[in-house]
């Protein structure tokens, strides 16, 4: 389902640990209108469970994700 996903802005937090994903997400969505998609690259594996938690919390949709080589790819669907 994520394949076909096409993001208006990717947020790369590649390297970062916890917390700075979720803190740079909640930075970057701020900047976004309702009904865009980010994107955000991580390698941390708190991510996987902090990114769909933070979504819900915040009111907006988690679509998902995809593994890529040595990252995965995340998509949060602005509300």
């Amino acid at each position: 389902m994520v394949e076909n996903i096409t993001p208006d802005e990717t947020l790369d937090c590649r390297g970062l640990s916890c917390p700075m994903p979720i803190l740079k997400t909640k930075k970057a969505i701020t900047k976004l209108k309702s009904g865009q998609i980010l994107e955000v690259l991580s390698t941390d594996p708190g991510t996987r469970n902090d990114l769909p938690a933070f979504a819900k919390k915040s009111g907006h949709e988690y679509l998902g994700e995809k593994e890529d080589e040595g990252f995965t790819r995340f998509y949060i669907k602005v509300k």
